[in-house]
């Protein structure tokens, strides 16, 4: 009997052992698409901006955004995208369109990253990668690219607070840039952006040409750019350890839906080069 009660003592404890809670990897956030929450800057990594070049009588750029948002499934919020609608004419809206997406600040943003030579076309990280002809990159290439820089450290962390006052549909935008690693630049600037997601309106696609698709929802379109469109100058040092502090002010215009309604900021060069050292991104209304 003693014998029995021992064994019996013995599974008992083999399976509350088996039983144990095993914590659930958290080495690389976002890897499996769910956003990446939680923590403070001290957890902040590096997070790398795409901006694709896109227009509502572009056939083929809806299998781009397509592919945006497959990326953004695998690397959570650490992928930032922007939409921005000027592309050499593919831009301009049907006489049915809701929205009309054009602004001069997407021409040029157009102008300033280049004339792509085709569509779907992106930009990642501002960065002239080795063996690229220019800034704009065909799709094929956007998921390599995009998991080499994630890859770097972040030499600025951002911390962006956000308040939105719904009466006056105004948000008070407050990033401050915390410098990890001693910055040379020559011409330092941050840029500050705001986009919409899930608009519902007109877009030509493979499946609907050659009408456009009343019911096509466009993510992540750039609404307006809070500083002047190639960002605004950062005077201060960016030496290491230094705390820039920068604060704005935007109204959402009208008939934009707030929920949908995010703020992108981003640390980059806009001199020799143009490459984006940290982006960071929140919605208006959490």
């Amino acid at each position: 009997m003693k014998n029995i009660v021992s064994l019996l003592f013995c599974l008992s404890l083999i399976f509350m052992l088996g039983c144990e809670e095993i914590p659930p990897d958290i080495s690389n956030p976002g890897s499996d698409g769910t956003p990446v929450t939680g923590g403070g800057l001290d957890d902040q990594m590096r997070q790398v901006i795409i901006e694709e070049f896109t227009g509502v009588r572009c056939v083929q750029c809806p299998g781009g955004s397509q592919a945006i948002e497959d990326l953004i499934a695998i690397h959570g919020d650490r992928l930032i995208a922007v939409s921005i609608h000027s592309s050499g004419g593919f831009e301009t809206p049907y006489a049915e369109s809701t929205w009309d997406f054009r602004s001069q600040d997407a021409d040029n943003l157009l102008n300033l990253l280049g004339i792509p030579l085709g569509f779907p076309t992106a930009v990642v990280n501002r960065q002239l990668f080795t063996g690229e002809d220019d800034l704009q990159l065909p799709q094929s290439a956007w998921a390599g690219r995009i998991a080499e820089e994630l890859q770097n450290p972040p030499q600025v962390k951002i911390d962006l607070e956000l308040d939105y006052n719904e009466a006056n549909r105004t948000v008070a935008i407050s990033a401050d840039i915390h410098v990890e690693e001693e910055v040379n630049l020559d011409a330092p600037r941050i840029t500050v952006m705001i986009t919409e997601n899930n608009i519902t309106d007109l877009q030509i696609t493979p499946e609907s040409s050659p009408d456009p698709d009343p019911n096509y929802v466009h993510k992540h379109v750039m609404r307006d750019v809070v500083t002047n469109f190639d960002g605004e100058d950062i005077l201060e040092s960016l030496s290491l350890g230094s705390v820039i502090e920068k604060d704005f002010s935007y109204t959402l215009g009208n008939g934009w839906v707030a929920e949908n309604c995010t703020v992108i900021v981003y640390v980059h060069n806009a001199g020799v080069t143009k490459e984006v050292l940290q982006a960071v991104e929140k919605y208006v209304v959490e």
